[in-house]
């Protein structure tokens, strides 16, 4: 009796690998994704006032909304999910890819969209394909043109930017290839921005991607609590200073490789947007690939598409691209001998 008591007590564990433990959860996470949102989102309401607090409070009620709706139709529980922090992430990243002056009704639809159509039509947290809030941003952007791309002037912006209705500083390089008049206004206003006003953020623009300098702080913290890694927000970015400074040496009026990297939507896509674990690859050369593809397409219609910012646009493609990544490009297996026998 006492062999079958020892061997009972020294009985081993079975499970499938990985053994992995983490003290990590998705409360924990998403809550420190939104900390690091919060510098980007104080510079918003700085420079464009409580327009902007307005139009972020809204989108993050109506995700808090529409979740709740959905996981009642769906016959989920609610208060678990509704707590884990990514419907606020969703209606937070909503309402900084979008302009301050927005009507507040198409925060509203943008949230049902993101919401229903980005997320819950997949199932729910962690199942979706698709960023919700970029999905979301799009119909928005294709449903509602001018008022998406009609943009308020900053509070301390200087002047004469205020006389063109689409001079954000990706705008105002579109305008500057196309020649005649509106390439005069574009280049006179181009010489009264410099670098630091796109570091600082005191440019026409979205809510959240003005502020290269509080976008950076944030994704630094998520770097540093481990939240991310550095493979996808640096090969977006390098992808874009690399290609932008080959259009610009054979063409000026392509602009520099730092203008393109601080203006626009690439800074808050690279690392809030592209590094989302649920529309990301899994392996870490896969992220690399990702983030390559990601600074190519936003270079590509930057340049030479239809609209002057392609971020929204690269990033979605690239997450529909992603099963195919994932198959493709894998990190060795757990046990894999040729890796013992190489190493």
């Amino acid at each position: 009796m006492s062999d079958i008591n020892e061997a009972v007590e020294n009985r081993l564990l079975l499970q499938s690998s990985p053994h992995l433990r983490d003290q990590d959860s998705v409360h924990k996470v998403m809550h420190t994704v939104v900390l690091a949102l919060l510098p980007a989102a104080v510079a918003g309401v700085v420079f464009f006032g409580v327009r902007a607090l307005a139009v972020m409070a809204v989108s993050v009620v109506a995700c808090l909304a529409f979740e709740a709706a959905a996981l009642k139709i769906g016959g989920k529980p609610i208060k678990p999910h509704i707590t884990d922090g990514s419907a606020i992430i969703t209606g937070l990243l909503l309402a900084m890819n979008l302009p301050s002056g927005i009507p507040i009704w198409m925060v509203v639809i943008g949230a049902l969209v993101a919401m229903v159509l980005g997320k819950h039509a997949y199932g729910g947290v962690g199942n979706n394909p698709f960023n919700p809030a970029l999905v979301a941003r799009v119909f928005l952007l294709i449903s509602f043109p001018t008022a998406l791309t009609s943009w308020p002037t900053p509070a301390f912006g200087p002047e004469g930017l205020d006389a063109i209705t689409t001079a954000t500083p990706l705008g105002l390089l579109q305008m500057l290839g196309k020649g005649g008049e509106e390439a005069v206004l574009a280049s006179s206003a181009l010489e009264k921005m410099d670098h630091w006003m796109l570091v600082l953020g005191n440019v026409k623009g979205c809510i959240g991607e003005v502020s290269a300098a509080a976008l950076i702080v944030g994704g630094v913290f998520l770097l540093v609590r481990k939240v991310i890694t550095w493979e996808i927000p640096v090969s977006f970015i390098g992808t874009v200073a690399a290609f932008t400074l080959v259009a610009w040496l054979v063409d000026g009026n392509m602009g520099n490789p730092i203008y393109h990297v601080l203006s626009g939507g690439v800074m808050l896509g690279a690392w809030f947007m592209a590094t989302d674990m649920v529309t990301s690859p899994v392996s870490r050369k896969g992220m690399l690939v990702f983030g390559i593809g990601c600074g190519l397409l936003t270079c590509v219609i930057r340049m030479w598409a239809g609209y002057p910012e392609g971020v929204s646009f690269a990033i979605l493609i690239m997450n529909g691209l992603v099963p195919l990544i994932d198959r493709y490009v894998k990190s060795p297996g757990f046990g894999d001998s040729s890796v013992q026998e190489g190493a």
